[in-house]
């Protein structure tokens, strides 16, 4: 009896720890899935689909959207054009109106609509290249450390 209960706790004890192990690793997937950035695929905009996203991409998307958002062809958007530029890209969805009306008048100039830098490459464009790599976006997903022992940098005077 006395072994069936020890071999019980053991089993108890090393269920316990797989389950905190992948309960670990779920979070970090869930929340990769939940950013909202990275949720819906990679952007529209990726003209020549080679998993890197430019600044240039951009900026020729966002031609696109302005010239098929200004019905009028009057130079300028409306609130009310604005609002199936947001249907256009996932990474547009919350897009503010007022962002992009930089002088406040009421209306988006193309100037001020294609000029715009991209949300999603400022926030994953790492080393400034005005380029998104799969490595960035994957290190940005990826969960940091948050403690434990730091590997100290080496200098050329301390080799060990």
């Amino acid at each position: 009896m006395r072994d069936g209960i020890s071999a019980l706790r053991i089993g108890v004890t090393l269920a316990i720890l797989a389950a905190g192990d992948s309960f670990g690793v779920s979070l970090a997937l869930a929340q990769a899935r939940t950013d909202p950035m990275l949720n819906n695929g990679p952007p529209v905009w990726d003209t020549n689909h080679d998993g890197v996203f430019t600044c240039e991409e951009w900026k020729t998307f966002m031609e696109r959207l302005f010239v098929s958002a200004d019905k009028g062809k009057k130079g300028f958007l409306t609130p009310q054009e604005f609002e199936s530029v947001k249907k256009a890209d996932p990474s547009l969805a919350e897009a503010d109106f007022g962002y992009f009306d930089e002088n406040q008048d009421g209306k988006i100039s193309r100037k001020e609509f294609v000029e715009k830098p991209s949300v999603f490459i400022l926030r994953f464009d790492k080393n400034g290249d005005c380029r998104v790599t799969p490595d960035e976006i994957k290190a940005a997903a990826t969960p940091q450390s948050t403690g434990g022992p730091q590997e100290r940098q080496r200098d050329r005077f301390h080799t060990n």
